[in-house]
């Protein structure tokens, strides 16, 4: 993931930017599993891989639904196309393991 940067409000270190949106630190450990290993994360981090936003509005906390335009780009921009995008592909990415 991209350098880490500290959220000015909360003090909290954030590993990627988009805008004003970022993904808190916490959040950077489940994303590097799933996308390096393949391995399945959170129900959060699922419904955001897989596109779900009704399942990611519902599961996000207060810090996660304020940035989920960060979530959003950086699976866009920053991950293997084939790792995001529905449920299916999400499935075959886990499946996939080296």
């Amino acid at each position: 993931m991209p350098g880490k940067k500290q959220n000015k409000r909360t003090g909290e270190n954030k590993v990627y930017t988009f805008r004003r949106w970022y993904i808190p630190e916490r959040m950077g450990p489940g994303i590097l599993r799933y996308v390096n290993d393949h391995i399945r994360p959170g129900s959060f981090l699922c419904a955001v891989i897989s596109n779900d936003l009704r399942g990611a509005v519902m599961l996000a906390d207060s810090e996660n639904i304020d940035n989920l335009s960060a979530f959003s780009m950086y699976f866009y921009w920053e991950t293997p196309p084939d790792c995001h995008g529905s449920k299916e592909k999400m499935e075959a990415w886990i499946k996939h393991k080296s």
